[in-house]
């Protein structure tokens, strides 16, 4: 198998929206999917009895339910000579209950024989996210559409990891150990995020964002992201196995706070290293911008341009004076951003979450907020809503040509 392809991940994918029959189960007592000729091709002709399985139900703004279960695949007339009627049957659990009429159904099948399947909320940017993923049209309807994941179909690039980890799938790194020489120097400690992303920077010296903002950006965010995940499995690895224990036992409490700890770090390093790299590319661009301006009510906007001076002065323009909110993920906390320098009416926002759902970016649009974020990440968006999408490149052109450079 040849790494960092999605064929490593998944051998295929069916995919469907839910028919009344089988949303709602405390109705029908219908606890299986009929086995039509795309199941068959995910899932083969022969029996599986009890074969693991992960339901996952994904909605809006990280609310994820997860139970590890089992499945049988079986034939229902497997004695009859020449009839068959396969049917995939799994047993009551937390994610079905939440199952409502039209959501997406994806059940995939992985290399390792594990079967997922995921309930999805129609509309969700967690929907369009998967179906980008797996290559098939949002068209879908009440009948399954099937994928199968070729050796090198598809390339895990920065979208693609979003949102296989979105999905609780870890990435294996094809450059592991080169990576694990790199980060040497640091002696199993995490190092302050603005040394971290200039270190980053200096792995890659063939990348110059005057070249392309775009793409300098996403290289830098890419190769931190996949440092920082190497730093930190050595690092958390290191405490795990020291253990979690104390005088009266497993220490539960320790091990909940040490797991958070995790997690936080993650979301504020991605945030933060965001921050820097922007700050890099602006800088060599030639923009000129303040990070961190104080406007009114104390708020602090990420980038203000050319300045927080220039903001502060009566006299200057407002059709001059430029806001950049920055969120490695929007989710819901985009509107934090509306807040944020009155003095500029349309604002802008950076992001490097991929397909955001049509119902989000319309109400960016009523509010005025103007999503920016690289060129790479646009193809994951629908077709209406890349024609709105700005990138760094644009955005950069705006503000210097309101500078007069």
């Amino acid at each position: 198998m040849k790494k960092g392809f999605l064929s490593e991940y998944f051998d295929g994918v069916v995919v469907k929206r839910l028919s009344g029959v089988e949303a709602n189960l405390s109705q029908s007592n219908q606890h299986e999917f009929n086995g039509v000729q795309a199941l068959k091709n995910l899932l083969g002709r022969e029996k599986l009895t009890n074969c693991p399985s992960k339901f996952l139900w994904l909605g809006e703004d990280d609310r994820v339910v997860s139970e590890d279960s089992f499945v049988t695949w079986y034939d229902a007339r497997d004695n009859h000579p020449t009839r068959s009627e396969f049917r995939l049957y799994f047993k009551s659990n937390s994610v079905m209950d939440l199952a409502i009429i039209g959501d997406l159904l994806i059940v995939a099948r992985r290399p390792s024989g594990e079967i997922m399947i995921i309930i999805v909320s129609s509309g969700s940017t967690v929907e369009n996210q998967l179906l980008w993923l797996f290559g098939v049209s949002n068209q879908i309807d009440v009948d399954f559409e099937y994928r199968e994941f070729e050796q090198d179909d598809t390339a895990v690039d920065f979208a693609t990891r979003y949102i296989l980890e979105e999905l609780g799938i870890e990435i294996e790194e094809p450059e592991a150990d080169r990576m694990d020489a790199l980060l040497e120097q640091f002696g199993g400690k995490f190092p302050k995020t603005s040394i971290f992303s200039s270190f980053v920077r200096a792995t890659l010296p063939e990348v110059n964002p005057l070249d392309g903002p775009d793409e300098a950006l996403l290289a830098w965010i890419e190769r931190e992201e996949k440092l920082f995940r190497r730093l930190e499995r050595h690092i958390v690895s290191d405490r795990l196995e020291a253990g979690f224990m104390s005088n009266e036992g497993a220490d539960v409490d320790g091990f909940i706070q040490f797991s958070l700890s995790v997690q936080n770090r993650r979301k504020s390093r991605a945030g933060y290293a965001l921050e820097n790299h922007l700050e890099e590319v602006f800088r060599v661009c030639g923009a000129t911008f303040d990070s961190q301006a104080v406007t009114e009510n104390k708020s602090k906007p990420d980038f203000l341009f050319p300045g927080g001076d220039e903001y502060h002065n009566p006299g200057f323009p407002e059709s001059s004076l430029t806001m950049l909110g920055v969120k490695s993920t929007c989710k819901d906390r985009w509107r934090q951003v509306l807040s944020e320098a009155a003095r500029i009416p349309n604002k802008h926002l950076f992001t490097l979450e991929p397909g955001i759902s049509e119902n989000q970016t319309n109400e960016m649009m009523a509010n005025s907020l103007q999503l920016v974020l690289p060129r790479g990440l646009h193809a994951t968006y629908r077709e209406n809503q890349q024609q709105w999408l700005w990138d760094l490149d644009s955005f950069i052109t705006l503000v210097k040509g309101k500078a007069g450079t």
